[in-house]
């Protein structure tokens, strides 16, 4: 019975172990396990792939809200509190409360830097089954808005013709000028690093006055006198940015070329080279108020030379210029904190000129060399008083009869010149005459032509002689023309644009050649600016386009 039982539960076994062996041994059905297992893997990637691309978008967008946000607050020119433009421009994107505490704000001189951090979380729709139920997503931000090192030349036009009425009711272009240039050193200047943004004006008409300050440092500028300081240049010369204090300059022969009278009033007042105030040239500085006092002081006479203006706005932006500043500000005419301006070009600094012209290039005058020193046939007694208004008494020197002299302003005979074999105060014998008042002395050319204009020379002191007009005018005088100056303009921009400075150009109410000149001056099509308001009275102003310079000029940059 046992063994019965026994043999029995055996056999069971058997059948099942035949079973089991069976069934490890059929291969039907495995290929669908794999595709379940395969697609159980397919799902969970793509899945979390999805969840990852949500993640992703979303914190994209948070960053991108994020950084317009900063940029935004860190605007110097932006109204609101920093703190406020950040929320309110995350709000808008519909990311209110995602700011992780609050935005950062430091105020420097002239500087603003805004911080800021957000995270938002992320909900998962695949990464949930995993136990993962969200990502947090976390941006961070900031942007500063201020201005590195930043040298400015201002070449402003002051030729006659800016005497003349602007479109804005009431006012002369210079006026206009005045407001509109003031107006841009204040918005440069109040909001920007003092450390940093330094500028110099240079004014021109026929000639750039540098000032005594200046030119004295020049070591080998010729010097045939010392009434005024400007100096001439050779086409070459416009090739190159620089002016080396230790090179060869020609200085400007002092004469006035555009006085046309006859009467009293002999002086020069309107010498090529200009010496009146608020015509020089102010160096490397950051004072508002000078700068302010300089632009107020700017008058308007002579021809248009915008070759020169831009030669010497170029130069004042050259490190070759170095000594001539850090020399200034020893004296005190430049903040110390500049004595290392001009930076050089590969510095990290800004270089700009604004060039603005209300007219276009055209003739400069220079004296012709035999007349540029040396003495000349004219002796002047100014200690003989006409009465008529009419200073001293000039005796002028036969060239073909050096023992005789004419004396130009004397009366004696009813208003005809009177020949003498002296000058008029210097007898040989000193009981001859008892109306010799004074002493007369030689002129140089220089001293000849600081007392009195080219034209009123000619026709006073020489209007006893055939062709005085021709010999002691016009034909003492050579010149540079338009189209040679249209030629040095450009050359002398472009060499300026080559070293990386930037040059704004400002036509305002010009002619066509003068748009035309400031267009292949300035750096770009967008950095030119026509301001006409007699052609397009709903067109920007010469205020408008100094504006858009300044913001222009400043570096807004994402520094995170």
């Amino acid at each position: 019975m046992i063994m019965s039982a026994i043999v029995s539960g055996i056999g069971k076994f058997g059948k099942k172990s035949a079973r089991l062996r069976g069934f490890a041994e059929r291969e039907d059905g495995t290929f669908t396990i794999f595709v379940l297992l395969g697609f159980l893997i397919i799902f969970a990637t793509t899945g979390m792939g999805v969840d990852l691309m949500n993640y992703e978008r979303d914190r994209a967008n948070l960053q991108s809200t994020l950084d317009r946000a900063v940029l935004a607050a860190a605007d110097l020119d932006q109204k609101l509190p920093p703190k406020e433009v950040v929320a309110a421009y995350l709000e808008k994107a519909g990311l209110e409360g995602k700011l992780v505490g609050e935005p950062v704000v430091i105020e420097g001189l002239g500087s603003r830097t805004v911080s800021a951090t957000a995270e938002t979380v992320v909900k998962t729709h695949f990464m949930s089954f995993s136990g993962v139920n969200s990502l947090t997503a976390r941006a961070a931000s900031t942007a500063e808005e201020s201005v590195g090192a930043v040298e400015i030349s201002l070449v402003l036009d002051m030729s006659g013709s800016m005497d003349n009425p602007s479109a804005e009711a009431g006012k002369t272009k210079i006026e206009v000028l005045r407001d509109a240039a003031k107006e841009f050193v204040t918005l440069m200047l109040s909001k920007q690093d003092a450390t940093e943004v330094s500028m110099s004006i240079v004014p021109y008409a026929t000639q750039v006055n540098a000032g005594e300050d200046i030119l004295s440092k020049f070591s080998n500028v010729t010097s045939e006198h010392s009434y005024s300081h400007c100096v001439n240049f050779s086409s070459t010369q416009f090739d190159d940015p620089s002016m080396d204090p230790t090179s060869a300059f020609q200085r400007t022969a002092h004469f006035d070329p555009f006085r046309y009278t006859n009467g009293a009033e002999q002086f020069p007042r309107y010498p090529v080279c200009p010496t009146r105030v608020g015509s020089e040239i102010t160096a490397v500085t950051d004072d508002i108020g000078v700068l302010h006092d300089r632009i107020d002081a700017l008058t308007a006479k002579g021809n248009t030379s915008i070759d020169v203006g831009m030669k010497w706005g170029s130069a004042m932006l050259d490190p070759k210029f170095k000594g001539i500043i850090k020399s200034l500000s020893t004296e005190g005419a430049v903040p110390v904190k500049f004595d290392d301006r001009p930076l050089r070009y590969e510095d990290d600094v800004l270089k700009v000129i604004i060039v603005m012209t209300d007219g276009k290039n055209t003739t400069q005058y220079m004296l012709k060399s035999n007349y540029r020193s040396g003495n000349s046939n004219v002796w002047f007694n100014p200690e003989y008083d006409r009465g008529d208004g009419k200073f001293g008494e000039y005796s002028v020197r036969y060239s073909t009869n050096p023992e005789r002299w004419v004396w130009m302003q004397h009366t004696e005979k009813a208003g005809n010149y009177v020949t003498a074999t002296h000058p008029f105060g210097n007898p040989p014998d000193e009981n001859a005459s008892n109306e010799e008042v004074g002493t007369s002395v030689r002129l140089t050319y220089p001293e000849l032509f600081n007392l009195a204009s080219t034209w009123w020379n000619a026709k006073n002191n020489y209007y006893w002689q055939n062709n005085h007009e021709n010999n002691w005018h016009y034909n003492i005088r050579s010149s540079v023309g338009a189209t040679t100056k249209n030629t040095r303009t450009s050359n002398i921009c472009g060499a300026a644009k080559d070293k990386g400075v930037i040059v704004y150009g400002i036509a305002f109410e010009a002619p066509d050649e003068g748009l035309t000149t400031i267009k292949s001056c300035a750096s770009s099509d967008s950095h030119v600016y026509k301001v006409d308001e007699f052609d397009d009275p709903e067109g920007i102003s010469l205020e408008d386009a100094f504006v858009s310079i300044a913001s222009s000029i400043k570096k807004l940059r994402l520094t995170q």
